[in-house]
């Protein structure tokens, strides 16, 4: 027995210790993977389409308005949902952030009704009236992707 377990921990060391001399003699260190083509990025870079927000104008009128008003400015007990204040809330939060909070939470009289698409069309429609441009491709639903975007109340800098 004891030598079952001295024979699997020198086979152990040796396995680290060749993978320690490999990286070691080439001069490279260990490296977390390549990153994957879902770079962190804003929604300045056009993260949802006029056709989804269009769709999403349709729900958030049935499903928002009463309560956070026709124009997303907000009402007696429910935040704008466009403009300085709103901007100013979720500043530097990501989409995902915004999409659970809608998710677990709206409409109030009955959270979590609405399916995830559902919820991603009414954030396009958000988006679009907050002014942040519309792209090709629609905004995901799920909220590992839409992590990764940055809600940015002002425009970065364009690179020259």
């Amino acid at each position: 027995m004891k030598i079952e377990i001295a024979a699997v921990a020198v086979i152990g060391l040796a396995a680290i210790g060749a993978l320690y001399w490999t990286s070691d003699t080439h001069g490279a260190d260990f490296q977390d993977p390549p990153a994957t083509s879902s770079q962190p990025h804003s929604v300045w870079d056009g993260v949802y389409t006029k056709e989804q927000a269009k769709r999403g104008g349709q729900l958030y009128r049935a499903q928002c308005a009463a309560c956070h008003g026709e124009m997303l400015t907000g009402g007696e007990a429910a935040p704008p949902l466009a403009g300085g204040e709103f901007l100013s809330n979720w500043n530097g939060l990501t989409v995902g952030d915004l999409f659970e909070r809608i998710r677990i939470s709206m409409p109030q009289d009955h959270p979590g009704r609405l399916s995830r698409q559902d919820n991603a069309d009414i954030l396009s429609y958000v988006l679009s009236a907050n002014k942040f441009p519309a792209g090709k491709t629609e905004l995901q639903r799920q909220t590992e992707a839409l992590k990764e975007i940055r809600l940015e109340a002002a425009k970065p800098d364009e690179k020259k």
